[in-house]
């Protein structure tokens, strides 16, 4: 049986000359099947909302329907959870949710699936925190710490609550990184694993047993593989749905909403 984890290594396809950046360090610059995966989701979100825009019919045909349903459920989705200011908030939820659906919705067709790789996620995870940081400070200026102290709670234990809200805010980017990593990852593997069931009945290296294990392992395949596009789609949308409710802890910091 392959390994399982081949799949999640990064590949050069093009070697480039390496480079030592000011703060960063060394560098090894290369195109690999991790650069190439990212481009192709990015074209493909291009190339899809391109389609969906051009041409719009009062009766929308299909990419157009497609398109409006998930710009709706993104809209939807900001005002609902941010309030009334969510509308400035849509272009980067809609570009992050997009981006991350297109590069997992990618790796069910690639041997390589991009958000797969802790790098990436991390990356991510650490754009969404920083975003709400920057919001937080221009909207609220040093009345964003006040994020970190909870009025409703009694004053003796504020101190105490305000510590570990604080530290729960810091832990938000890791937790966006590992939950996408971690499903991405943990489904991909079990699809490998599975697969090679059924690969190794195929080619009689099981037996007799094989003709027991190959249709129950197909058919796990088969599931597993639906599973995986489901987890693809509500992976991103999680993203989405976390991104948002960190907006309007700081949008909205003054009143709940």
């Amino acid at each position: 049986m392959a390994d399982p984890l081949h799949q999640f290594q990064i590949q050069k396809y093009v070697d480039l000359p390496d480079a030592t950046l000011p703060v960063v360090g060394y560098v090894d610059f290369a195109i690999t099947n991790s650069h190439v995966a990212m481009t192709i989701a990015f074209f493909a979100v291009v190339l899809f909302l391109q389609a969906v825009t051009s041409g719009a019919k009062v009766v929308p045909g299909r990419f157009q329907a497609a398109g409006e349903t998930l710009f709706g459920m993104i809209d939807g989705m900001t005002e609902s959870i941010i309030g009334h200011d969510g509308k400035k908030y849509f272009p980067f939820v809609f570009a992050i949710f997009t981006f991350i659906l297109a590069m997992n919705m990618l790796g069910m067709f690639l041997s390589f699936t991009v958000t797969s790789q802790l790098a990436i996620t991390a990356t991510f995870g650490v754009i969404a925190f920083a975003v709400v940081v920057v919001i937080g400070f221009m909207k609220n200026g040093l009345g964003f710490f006040k994020l970190f102290w909870p009025t409703g709670a009694p004053l003796v234990m504020r101190p105490i609550v305000g510590l570990i809200e604080f530290f729960s805010f810091l832990l938000r980017p890791l937790t966006l990184t590992l939950r996408l990593f971690g499903n991405m990852l943990g489904g991909h593997v079990a699809l490998k694993v599975f697969a090679g069931f059924v690969a190794t009945a195929a080619v009689g290296a099981a037996g007799w047993l094989g003709l027991l294990i190959a249709p129950l392992a197909m058919g796990m395949t088969i599931g597993l593989t639906a599973l995986e596009f489901l987890v693809a789609f509500l992976q991103a949308f999680v993203f989405a749905v976390l991104t948002c409710i960190y907006l309007n802890d700081v949008v909205n910091l003054d009143h709940a909403h």
